[in-house]
């Protein structure tokens, strides 16, 4: 694995544009273009400079080829300012660095369904219910899942995110239409991981033009969305599924409520309401809770880092499906989760 960073911010970011136009003017760029092993980057620079649009263009296009990032942290910077922008601490990258150097084709022969995103109920051709998701974590655990061998579909709802390197995408807008695309590829999968931020409801009428504003109070009329994972969940047989929570307030009794109530083999939960752990950000603190009743709580990752941790628990969870603790049934697992 090759790691890149410094703590020169110009350097650090011209380095990034030149990896990602795939130039070779120095021994570094030269060897990130020539190997096939793992790159991983860990940038330092001026939060300005870091998330300016052509600095995260050149991020996403490096992304999309297989290389993963080390975020940089919050903090002071050496020239005063303040944000994200401070190269990640040493355990940080020793830890990521050594996920990486031990990740196998431990998933091949594995299909996951992940869902992500939120999903957008309309009003009227110009008007929708929404919600603040912006698909990154749903994103990062399908990118997770394919780095580990899996085949990946993705179900997204409405997101600005191209999608990871190898996974098949399925656009959709609606609740209705991402159970639509859920059902027609649940079968198939051995894992399904249900990300998305589904709304709750969508308006009863649907109206065929723009409603033109008025000074009359306007009553709008909801009705509940299906619910997707309580649809598949009690169909799973011999898949693990796993689903996620965001909560604001009570969030551990709540997943676990609804672990229990949907037959989960495993949910991640986050308060959105803590800071640096909600919607439209880069990192969360999530929560993992199993059908066994152990809690294993993960500090504040990057969404990236946060999904590899949930990959090493379906993993887990897969050995133990797999016959690992005397469950027969392993015919439809490959032979990596097959040996005793």
């Amino acid at each position: 694995a090759c790691l890149v960073g410094s703590e020169m911010c110009i350097r650090d970011r011209h380095t990034i544009a030149r990896l990602a136009l795939g130039l070779a003017d120095d021994m570094l760029t030269t060897l990130a273009l020539a190997t096939r092993a793992p790159i991983l980057v860990a940038p330092a620079m001026n939060p300005a400079m870091w998330t300016h649009p052509a600095t995260q263009a050149h991020v996403q296009m490096l992304q999309a080829r297989g290389v993963e990032f080390i975020d940089p942290t919050y903090g002071v910077m050496a020239c005063g300012d303040e944000g994200w922008g401070k190269i990640a601490d040493t355990p940080t990258m020793i830890e990521v660095v050594e996920r990486r150097l031990k990740r196998t084709q431990e998933l091949a022969g594995i299909h996951v369904l992940v869902t992500a995103g939120p999903t957008y109920e309309p009003i009227d051709p110009v008007r929708f219910i929404g919600n603040r998701s912006s698909g990154k974590m749903g994103y990062a655990v399908a990118q997770a899942a394919a780095e580990r061998g899996a085949e990946v579909t993705l179900i997204s709802g409405p997101t600005a995110l191209d999608p990871p390197a190898g996974v098949k995408c399925i656009r959709v807008q609606t609740a209705e239409q991402m159970l639509q695309a859920v059902q027609e590829h649940f079968e198939a999968c051995d894992v399904f991981i249900s990300v998305a931020a589904v709304a709750d409801y969508r308006p009863e009428r649907v109206y065929p033009l723009k409603r033109k504003r008025s000074q009359r109070a306007w009553t709008l009329r909801l009705v509940p969305n299906p619910d997707i994972l309580g649809t598949v969940a009690p169909r799973k047989g011999h898949r693990l599924v796993v689903g996620f929570a965001a909560e604001t307030g009570k969030a551990i009794e709540y997943a676990r409520e609804k672990l229990q109530r949907k037959g989960l083999d495993l949910i991640a939960v986050n308060d959105v309401l803590e800071p640096q752990s909600g919607f439209e950000v880069d990192t969360t603190r999530l929560t993992l809770l199993y059908a066994d009743g152990r809690v294993e709580p993960l500090p504040l990752l990057p969404k990236r880092i946060a999904a590899h941790r949930l990959m090493d628990a379906v993993v887990e969870r897969l050995h133990i499906l797999a016959g690992k603790s005397g469950v027969p049934d392993r015919s439809h697992l490959p032979d990596s989760l097959k040996s005793p």
